[in-house]
């Protein structure tokens, strides 16, 4: 019985090429771009905005914008092996949205509502869009 490495599997092959001409496209790289500014902003807002003193949350907000930038970072250099890593960030987003009433303590006030509410709606579109690249492509 002769055994053939998976690498040179013509489908393999043929996902490879889709996933390199779906992360090569310049709305690809856009999403991959706002998604990173988008992490670094989520990590940094407790002191950008002004509530690095609510810790619970600032804590969270730089973990979770580290952990997006993580996870969308990879995509467009390695999207075959990373695509799934997009619905985490999916997850990531709708966790940002939701954080000021979940996290315990008085960390609901106007700042970080608006703060966690706009930047986790940005984070869980741009997550969703390169999520949905993949299944655009290959509808095509």
């Amino acid at each position: 019985m002769t055994t053939h490495p998976i690498e040179h599997h013509p489908d393999l092959a043929e996902m490879r090429t889709r996933f390199e001409r779906v992360t090569s496209t310049p709305a690809a790289q856009a999403v991959e771009a706002l998604a990173l500014l988008t992490g670094l902003f989520l990590a940094a807002s407790p002191w950008i905005v002004g509530f690095s003193v609510l810790s619970s949350l600032a804590i969270n907000n730089l973990i979770a914008g580290l952990a997006y930038c993580l996870c969308m970072g990879g995509l467009g250099s390695a999207y075959e092996r990373t695509h799934a890593m997009a619905w985490t960030a999916v997850g990531l987003g709708a966790w940002t949205i939701v954080a000021p009433w979940v996290i315990s303590g008085e960390v609901d006030t106007t700042r970080t509502v608006l703060t966690n509410v706009i930047t986790g709606a940005i984070a869980l579109c741009l997550a969703l869009a390169m999520a949905a690249m993949a299944g655009r492509e290959r509808a095509t």
